[in-house]
């Protein structure tokens, strides 16, 4: 069964500062029906303006991926990281028994365009943890999250993996699946053609008891997959 969450369903919120929509309910956006999915819990797309960002906030019992499209994060947090994460490159934070970070445009002139993603936990209150890199660009698939880290992918403290997928011509591909596991795509850019239904940029396909995607791929997309419980 495919369900498609189209971009322009999303909530939206737009403060000036930021444009922001939001996949599942999300700070003033609520809605019974997108609460999350699995032990997917936030999957936000945010456009922030040049020299604005997130002030000091906390964060507890979450794991925090944050993908940069183009522009450059500034980030501090109380673990003592002070790093400047740029486009292309992933971030990932386990919250566990506490922490607070800010995330700033430190551009005078570029919008800062990410997806910043949380996933809940399969365990609690663990000590909190910081890493980034840039995955290698790839075209295929690129495993990103894996509850071991295998293939030099983030660990992820969740029975779950990440794969972004990236191609650069127009093909048909096929991707294996478990019935008895979820998955969320989330198309990043581009349009495709998947199990005959149509999407692009910002939309995404909630993906239960399926056994295969087959996937018609226009030029330059990228989208990605949560293989989850």
């Amino acid at each position: 069964m495919l369900y498609i969450r189209k971009s322009a369903e999303r909530g939206h919120a737009n403060h000036g500062w930021l444009d922001s929509y939001h996949t599942f309910s999300f700070a003033g956006y609520y809605d019974p029906r997108f609460m999350g999915f699995s032990h997917l819990r936030v999957i936000n797309e945010d456009w922030i303006m040049p020299s604005k960002g997130f002030g000091t906030h906390p964060h507890r019992n979450m794991e925090i991926l944050t993908y940069v499209l183009e522009g450059t994060v500034a980030h501090k947090d109380s673990m003592g990281n002070i790093e400047e994460l740029k486009a292309g490159e992933c971030q990932i934070m386990s919250a566990g028994s506490g922490i607070t970070h800010s995330e700033f445009n430190p551009s005078e002139t570029e919008v800062l365009h990410l997806y910043q993603i949380w996933i809940e936990p399969n365990e609690m209150n663990i000590t909190p943890r910081y890493a980034q890199k840039a995955f290698a660009e790839a075209e295929g698939a690129t495993l990103i999250l894996s509850p071991t880290a295998e293939a030099n992918s983030f660990k992820v403290y969740q029975d779950m993996k990440l794969w972004r997928y990236q191609f650069n011509q127009t093909k048909q591909i096929s991707i294996p699946l478990e019935e008895k596991r979820h998955y969320w795509l989330q198309v990043i850019k581009g349009s495709a053609k998947m199990n005959e239904q149509y999407v692009q940029a910002g939309d995404a396909i909630a993906v239960t008891e399926e056994s295969l995607l087959a996937i018609e791929i226009e030029e330059n997309v990228e989208f990605l997959l949560f293989d989850l419980t």
